[in-house]
């Protein structure tokens, strides 16, 4: 018999969660999503594969910011996950010093406009990931995922955010746990 991990005392920050196949019915098929906080009171990460219509151009025009730089301009925005919708997150490459910032691993989560105004300017970070929305989890919850085995974890590679096009992060992601994404069953148990 094999002994479970224990996910009571894990902390997923700078990780990549990559979602198992039975995900289908909560939204979340399919994706990969960087943990950007993991403390006992929850988690928050943002989903970095799923591009949105909205690129940066049309997001910065409804701020009233000017983005005249190509082919910034054109990138899109992604959907960073089901919660405040509304609110834009920046994920990048430490650089500059913006007033709501959190370091992670190698990488800065920015949530104030001062990150926006920068990059119009032309000041900004050279990689990121504009999200709008986060995923996030109460205290336990995605302990008691994990323990369903709905997510595989690795460790976060700034490679598969900002050089990796969106439609290959999850199977790069898998990649980097040795898993080829044929070989994912839909349905997991315990051994």
């Amino acid at each position: 018999m094999t002994e479970q991990p224990d996910h009571k005392n894990l902390d997923l920050s700078n990780q990549f969660l990559i979602a198992m196949p039975s995900m289908t019915e909560s939204g979340f098929a399919g994706t990969v999503i960087y943990v950007c906080e993991h403390t006992p009171r929850g988690a928050l990460g943002l989903v970095i594969n799923r591009p949105t219509d909205l690129t940066l151009g049309t997001l910065f025009e409804r701020i009233d910011l000017k983005l005249e730089i190509a082919p910034i301009k054109d990138s899109p925005v992604f959907f960073g996950g089901p919660v405040q919708t509304d609110r834009g997150f920046v994920l990048h490459a430490p650089t500059g010093e913006y007033s709501s910032s959190m370091q992670v691993g190698s990488l800065t989560l920015t949530t104030s406009r001062d990150i926006l105004q920068a990059v119009a300017d032309g000041d900004g970070p050279q990689q990121m990931l504009v999200t709008l929305g986060y995923a996030g989890w109460a205290a336990g919850q995605l302990e008691a995922e994990m323990a369903e085995n709905a997510w595989l974890t690795v460790s976060a590679d700034a490679h598969v955010i900002f050089d990796v096009p969106p439609a290959e992060r999850y199977p790069a992601a898998l990649r980097l746990l040795g898993i080829d994404p044929i070989m994912l069953a839909g349905d997991v148990g315990h051994a």
